[in-house]
């Protein structure tokens, strides 16, 4: 929408309507006095709940102005409308954020936020309620109009998320390499049609080709820069509780884990071997075993599950891997797909991702000590979840547990095996 720096310019002389809003960005010492917070949330929410929009910070509504946002305020700007998103928005919205430079009235550029907003396959909630745009201002959605989005919307979201085309993202952003992976050896197809029938490229509105969710997350060094949250947080903690005890460090250590799926799988792995504890004890026969804190095969399942079943709609929403002394607690972003419980995931399958889990289960394993127990990353039988409580609970003496917070986020915790050595 307004691709071009001209286009966007052509528009804001013509004013604010069902597409785009401007405002003025006012400032009270070094705090943003507004637009609010609040004022943000809706404003988007009402995009997302329409057919999408821009919103300009930096530019005055009614003369149609570029004032601009001077330069050292930018991140304050930035950080304000992630929190809108993030914090004032249900389900949070991920817009695209771009700073730029637009020209004043005497042809000095100034600089000035765009905030992109697609049309949402969900209905928002802002802090005033489900909102809507109509003309240039945003109006509540009537409580029947409001049945039937969310009726619409339920069957857009059909089409699997992770099939969607990425805006602002090209086929370029896609490492040659890292597809490649997945393409049989003797193809002739054009770029695009491999893509497409990877499900790694797909048209846009505009017929443009570009990678999809998946492309993105199977297929880039940096996946995030399009999908925030599409990373895992990963700490180690020192003793039971994530909070720091008198003047101890209360953090062992600490890493976002980035970079294609498959990486960021075996990052965790890694993580997670280099912070546990590892005990000792004699055998009868001579010699020493050594005891792990977590079974990492049981931790190689739960990751895999967790990046190939969470719901990457949620924008800035990612996966947090948190290592105690006597546990280990994994939360992934969503709710359970269609009618599954906590209590069912021993017993049933179902794929929110299809496209992705389909690519996973084509990629190699890139362990040596993790490869013996499988070739590929997916093996797309249903064990893992058996696998994750059954030796989980054979280390340790206690079964793991899920539980779904808020319909949103469902939390694995994985108990620790008893740390005491015998020699």
């Amino acid at each position: 929408m307004f691709g071009t720096r001209s286009e966007l310019l052509e528009k804001i002389q013509l004013g604010e309507d069902s597409f785009l809003e401007l405002k003025e960005v006012r400032f009270a010492g070094d705090k943003i006095r507004g637009p609010s917070q609040v004022d943000l949330a809706d404003e988007l929410a009402a995009f997302a709940n329409s057919a999408g929009g821009v919103l300009v910070l930096g530019v005055e509504d009614k003369s149609r102005e570029v004032v601009g946002v001077p330069l050292e305020r930018l991140d304050a700007l930035e950080s304000l409308v992630r929190e809108a998103c993030e914090q004032s928005i249900k389900p949070p919205l991920a817009p695209i954020i771009e700073r730029m430079t637009l020209p004043d009235t005497s042809g000095s550029e100034q600089p000035v936020i765009r905030i992109d907003v697609s049309r949402s396959l969900f209905v928002h909630q802002s802090p005033s309620g489900y909102m809507q745009r109509v003309g240039s201002s945003k109006r509540p959605i009537p409580p029947d109009q409001l049945a039937r989005l969310f009726q619409q919307r339920s069957q857009s979201r059909l089409i699997r998320f992770d099939e969607t085309p990425v805006a602002k993202a090209t086929v370029a952003d896609l490492d040659e390499a890292l597809w490649k992976r997945f393409v049989p050896s003797q193809h002739h197809s054009a770029l695009e049609t491999v893509l497409d029938k990877l499900a790694m490229a797909a048209r846009d509105d505009q017929e443009v080709w570009r990678p999809t969710v998946a492309g993105l997350l199977m297929a880039s060094h940096e996946p995030q820069r399009f999908l925030p949250g599409a990373f895992i947080q990963a700490v180690a903690y020192q003793g039971a509780h994530a909070l720091p005890e008198a003047e101890k460090a209360y953090q062992r250590d600490a890493q976002d884990i980035t970079g294609p799926l498959d990486q960021q799988i075996l990052g965790a792995c890694a993580f997670v071997r280099k912070n546990m504890q590892v005990a000792a004890r004699k055998r009868a026969a001579g010699g020493r075993e050594d005891l792990p804190q977590f079974d990492l095969l049981v931790i190689f399942e739960a990751v895999t599950n967790a990046v190939a079943h969470r719901d990457y709609s949620m924008g800035g929403a990612k996966i947090r891997l948190r290592l105690f002394d006597d546990r280990l607690e994994l939360y992934s972003p969503g709710m359970l797909p269609n009618t599954m419980t906590p209590e069912s995931l021993p017993f049933r399958q179902a794929a929110r991702n299809e496209a992705l889990t389909s690519l996973l289960a084509r990629c190699p394993i890139e362990d040596d000590a993790l490869s013996a127990h499988r070739q590929h990353l997916m093996d797309k039988r249903g064990e893992g979840v058996p696998i994750i409580l059954e030796m989980s609970e054979r280390l340790s003496g206690k079964r793991p547990e899920y539980q779904l917070s808020d319909e949103s986020e469902l939390k694995l915790t994985i108990y620790s095996a008893q740390m005491e050595n015998e020699l």
